[in-house]
């Protein structure tokens, strides 16, 4: 009997079967992908999920950023959008336009190149233009859904699709898009001003990350939302966990003593011992607190 895995369509792009997929994530942990599909371009992926039996799970990831991949892999096909034909960036006027792939700083660095000013914020966010259209990604007060007009990508089906700003009821690290869009390309809007001017801000982001947050470590960015009236890291820290090796796990995973809203793995952590910390303390901090904390990190994949 023919496997799924056996009579996947042919692709222009790379199609690895059985791929392990921690050397894509930033914490660097985690199985492997039952098929991971890395397309040439949106009209090899259109072609791809049109072939596709649609009982085959379909997941996404970009640069890995803010993930956990769990120890037992990833059942069905995982799409990683990468390569020039996912990342370009262009600008016209105040508009400036970005494929799902191009990274979050590339963008800022660009608006600033291009004397486009509202998208500095993206400085601050490790990761790509898709996943920051998914979770209305922020930081330092501005949001995705202050600067976005629109975006189009593909459903599982591969057909195309465009929403605007208002068709995704974005909320603090939440749309209501439908969860299946595989995201292509996304259109913003900013303000004229000084490119130095906007170059300025972005270095002052950079500089501020770069001094509050391990990002030469193998993290994941912002472990968990911050809950209404409250910040996560003062609940994390004042909950005794702020570098605190996790005694579960052997010391294999542990909050940032630079960023207690970090999780790092400071060596050969599991995905397991670092969700598994992340439990520990979400259930630490409500006993002592009261308040649910909810991840912000992805998790994916069989325990």
């Amino acid at each position: 009997m023919t496997t799924w895995t056996e009579a996947l369509p042919d692709v222009r792009g790379k199609l690895l079967l059985n791929e392990p997929l921690g050397p894509y994530t930033w914490f660097r942990v985690g199985g492997a992908a039952d098929a991971l599909f890395i397309p040439a371009d949106a009209d090899d992926l259109a072609d791809f999920l049109k072939a596709l039996p649609a009982t085959v799970p379909v997941t996404i990831i970009g640069v890995g950023s803010n993930l956990i991949v769990r120890d037992g892999g990833v059942e069905g096909v995982v799409i990683r959008l990468a390569g020039r034909a996912f990342a370009a960036i262009t600008t016209e006027g105040e508009i400036i336009t970005a494929g799902a792939g191009a990274l979050d700083s590339m963008v800022a660095k660009a608006s600033a190149k291009a004397g486009i000013a509202g998208l500095e914020f993206y400085a601050g966010i490790p990761g790509t233009i898709g996943g920051a259209l998914t979770m209305n990604a922020g930081c330092y007060g501005a949001e995705t859904k202050d600067v976005l007009v629109s975006a189009w990508g593909l459903t599982r089906q591969g057909e195309r699709v465009e929403l605007a700003l208002a068709d995704f009821g974005y909320t603090y690290r939440h749309s209501n898009a439908p969860a299946d869009i595989i995201w292509m390309e996304a259109t913003y809007r900013g303000a004229p001003d000084a490119p130095e001017a906007v170059l300025a801000r972005i270095n002052e982001i950079t500089s501020r990350r770069e001094t509050t947050q391990p990002i030469r470590e193998k993290t994941g960015g912002s472990t968990f939302k911050n809950p209404e009236g409250h910040s996560s890291w003062k609940l994390v820290d004042e909950a005794g966990w702020r570098g605190k090796l996790h005694a579960e796990t052997g010391g294999g995973a542990k909050f940032s003593e630079l960023h207690s809203n970090f999780m790092i793995n400071p060596g050969e952590a599991t995905a397991a011992d670092i969700e598994g910390l992340g439990e520990t303390v979400r259930a630490d901090v409500l006993k002592k607190t009261g308040v649910q904390l909810d991840w912000e990190i992805k998790r994916i994949g069989r325990t």
